[in-house]
């Protein structure tokens, strides 16, 4: 069976990475509406945030799915 005391915290991580990006995209766009420059890491957690927190959320995903596939020996049922 699969260790699943890493999947809660990754859960909460890519969640919050999400949310945070999504923050950063609409500050960048308040920004330039405003004719004013977004500093740099406002800038990069909105392109680098949302592929980073997909990825982590497409791992877990797979790890579901590899875990719901059933045991790998007879005597681990």
């Amino acid at each position: 069976m699969t260790l699943t005391r890493y999947r809660r915290p990754v859960t909460i991580i890519a969640a919050t990475l999400a949310v945070l990006s999504l923050v950063a995209v609409g500050t960048v766009m308040a920004m330039a509406v405003n004719h004013a420059v977004a500093p740099a890491w406002i800038t990069s957690l909105a392109l680098y945030g949302l592929p980073v927190a997909f990825i982590l959320m497409l791992a877990l995903i797979v790890d579901g799915v590899v875990a719901r596939r059933g045991p790998r020996r007879p005597d681990e049922r």
